[in-house]
């Protein structure tokens, strides 16, 4: 399957309206400096448009880790769940910030099973996760 370039200005909308957060793990791109890039939601490889409803941003890992799924097994129920839709589904109804602000806790089978399928916990983040408290730049604005 050939890849199709995304147009720029989609790009900068997608990029623009993001507030410049990944849309899975709310890790900002300005506390990293890393690139977030642009994720299809439902992946071209399984029938997902180049369209603004179907594009999110994404941080590096999150991107890496989701690859083509749209399913995963929630851990708690051992069925499997659809991730997270970020174009449909509301963060807050799925996820939520453990008490320490460390983990990303998942509230619903969709939410626990694309926590376990990103591995949105993995030490690194929760490390650097704890050391950006300390400094007040975690968690995101929004999640407070």
């Amino acid at each position: 399957m050939t890849r199709r370039r995304i147009p720029r200005s989609l790009r900068q909308r997608v990029l623009a309206e993001s507030r410049y957060q990944c849309a899975y793990c709310h890790t900002l791109t300005a506390i990293t400096g890393a690139r977030l890039v642009i994720d299809h939601i439902i992946p071209e490889a399984a029938g997902g448009q180049t369209v603004w409803d179907n594009l999110c941003v994404a941080c590096h890992a999150c991107n890496e880790y989701k690859g083509a799924q749209l399913q995963a097994q929630d851990p708690l129920t051992d069925e499997l769940a659809t991730l997270f839709h970020p174009r449909r589904q509301p963060w807050h109804g799925h996820f939520c910030w453990s008490e320490d602000g460390s983990r990303i806790v998942g509230l619903t089978p969709t939410g626990r099973a694309t926590v376990a399928a990103l591995n949105m916990n993995h030490p690194v983040i929760v490390e650097a996760r704890r050391r950006w408290m300390q400094v007040g730049w975690h968690p995101p604005p929004d999640d407070r």
